[in-house]
């Protein structure tokens, strides 16, 4: 794949793109994107009712949560007269499930079993299966630690691989998200023993670390009364935004610094007052106070994170449940139920708010269990429902569910995606083994979290923070990588293939590898026709590494459908 592509290639090119066979290249991207126009409400003549109110503390079985989510959806749809799409096909599910809950596409093998497997609760088992697995305490511990280590030049030299590692296992514990948050707002000790403490590493000093806070775990963007009371928001005052800081004048974090002899950085909490050359000019002193809350009786030589970590994992928190379900939910849709993500207030309302409040209590009633949460939200007909526009939706706008939600491969995503492609796994081991001279000089793509390659990457194609996942930010540069990059033009996507199988066989291969669906048979006849163009080994070689440079470059693998 290293040479240069031939005329007939381009032809080919060309021809895939004007008839559409596989989508449009990365330069059509954001036209793939619903478009994002209002509809004018229209009364309906029938109108479907939102599920009734159930009792505080019942818990519901995820079949039953995604009922009353599809309830709630549905009763909307009805009420402003708006169809809703079929469910979509399973190779459309199979995609879309391990984007969103192992973060890569899956493999050729994967897609393939799924699609041949006859169970009718197969979607239900295949969820299940992918949270059980490592790839979603992986995909899961890294979107946390992009949000939890801001990239700043302070942040440089800071390792994040202890935070990533604790989250990991935390992940793949299913630890309840009470639990989990609990002992990151109370993390102590060095950054080697305690992952969690990277946290605070990395939010220094307390007015940093306030504003996090407040935006991770309660969904509040109460930054915006540091310096003078809320501008938009009436209920947060500059008082309440000091009075929560209070909480953490007293944790010392030491992060790592030139000296090469230093210790591990290390978290302390202690009774030495903060350094007044850290603090803002708006600094104001006053006693912890729980946001919107009473004021707890506090001694100065006890710690105060614990208290305040005991609050905001309270039931009673009207803030800690509706944060975490509604990051969840845009985690799966591209978009909250409260847009932005972080900023939960009247001000702000939810797009269904009856159902932001049902998934609300039953988090609670589950005992903070991401993985009931997730499976509830995936066995739903709102999750389930095909991308393609339906008959009198095809402009609505996204907030109504009435199709999924078109999202743009996030960098990880992208980059994990091409590193499964890249890698031996898929391939027999007796094909692994042939082929390990040929891709001996290839690049591989490391995966984890951390590494050169991937940071590089990731830098390159990330967008502005808290941007809408349904919005295509990459520009020609971005665009120009992909189709140039050595990584898609690596011989070790070839290892999918079987040299004694037939064309047809093969080109089911790449497709079920790359788009995760078998072509069509328009689509199928024409790169026969290439194919069989090809006389010599190395010929067919290089028209397979053709096709796969085509079917990386289309919109169809670069969006989450």
């Amino acid at each position: 794949m290293t040479s240069p592509l031939s005329f007939w290639c381009h032809s080919f090119l060309r021809a895939l793109c004007i008839t559409g066979l596989v989508g449009t290249v990365s330069l059509g991207l954001a036209a793939d994107a619903p478009p994002k126009v209002e509809k004018t409400v229209k009364k309906a003549v029938f109108i479907i009712k939102a599920p009734k109110p159930i009792g505080v503390g019942t818990a519901l079985s995820a079949e039953q949560i995604a009922q009353r989510i599809d309830g709630h959806v549905g009763a909307l749809l009805s009420q402003d007269n708006i169809a809703s799409s079929p469910k979509c096909p399973d190779a459309e599910f199979c995609r879309r499930v391990y984007l969103d809950l192992a973060g890569k596409i899956p493999t050729a093998q994967e897609a393939h079993g799924f699609l041949e497997d006859k169970n009718p609760k197969k979607r239900e088992k295949l969820v299940e299966t992918i949270l059980a697995s490592k790839d979603y305490a992986r995909h899961q511990a890294d979107l946390w630690q992009s949000l939890m280590i801001p990239i700043t030049s302070e942040n440089r030299r800071l390792n994040p691989e202890p935070l990533v590692k604790w989250l990991e296992k935390a992940f793949e514990e299913n630890r309840p998200w009470d639990q989990v948050t609990r002992e990151i707002l109370t993390a102590t000790g060095p950054q080697d023993e305690n992952g969690a403490t990277t946290y605070f590493l990395a939010n220094n000093p307390v007015d940093r670390l306030t504003d996090s806070v407040c935006k991770l775990f309660l969904g509040v963007q109460l930054q915006c009364a540091q310096c003078h009371n809320h501008p938009f928001n009436p209920q947060w005052k500059q008082a309440d935004y000091w009075h929560t800081a209070a909480f953490f004048m007293k944790v010392k974090a030491q992060p790592p610094r030139n000296n090469k002899d230093m210790k591990t950085p290390m978290v302390t909490e202690n009774n030495q007052p903060p350094n007044k050359k850290a603090l803002p000019e708006s600094t104001k002193k006053l006693p912890p106070k729980f946001p919107a809350g009473e004021q707890p009786t506090l001694t100065t030589k006890e710690p105060y994170r614990p208290v305040f970590a005991k609050w905001i994992t309270a039931d009673k928190n009207p803030f800690f449940a509706k944060a975490a379900v509604n990051r969840v939910w845009a985690q799966m849709f591209g978009r909250g139920l409260v847009h932005p993500v972080d900023d939960i207030q009247e001000g702000n309302p939810a797009s269904h708010a009856e159902l932001f409040e049902d998934l609300a209590s039953q988090f609670k009633a589950n005992h903070y269990n991401l993985h009931h949460l997730i499976k509830s939200i995936c066995l739903s007909d709102a999750y389930q429902r095909t991308s393609k526009p339906h008959q009198g939706n095809e402009k609505v706008s996204a907030h109504y569910l009435a199709r999924m939600p078109v999202k743009v491969l996030s960098p990880e995503q992208m980059f994990d995606s091409l590193s499964e492609l890249f890698s031996a796994q898929g391939a027999s081991p007796e094909l692994a083994k042939a082929d390990k001279k040929a891709d001996k000089k290839a690049a591989k793509i490391p995966g984890r979290p951390g590494s050169g390659q991937r940071n590089q990457f990731l830098a390159f194609f990330r967008g502005d923070d808290g941007a809408d996942l349904t919005d295509y930010q990459a520009g020609i540069p971005q665009v120009l990588r992909l189709m140039n990059s050595p990584q898609l033009n690596n011989p070790a996507i070839l290892r999918n293939l079987d040299p004694r199988a037939t064309p047809h066989a093969n080109i089911d291969t790449l497709f079920l590898a790359i788009l995760g669906r078998k072509p069509t048979p328009e689509e199928t006849s024409k790169m026969k026709d290439v194919i069989l163009k090809s006389e010599k080994p190395q010929e067919k070689r290089q028209a397979y590494a053709d096709i796969c440079w085509v079917l990386l470059n289309t919109s169809e693998f670069a969006l989450n459908h």
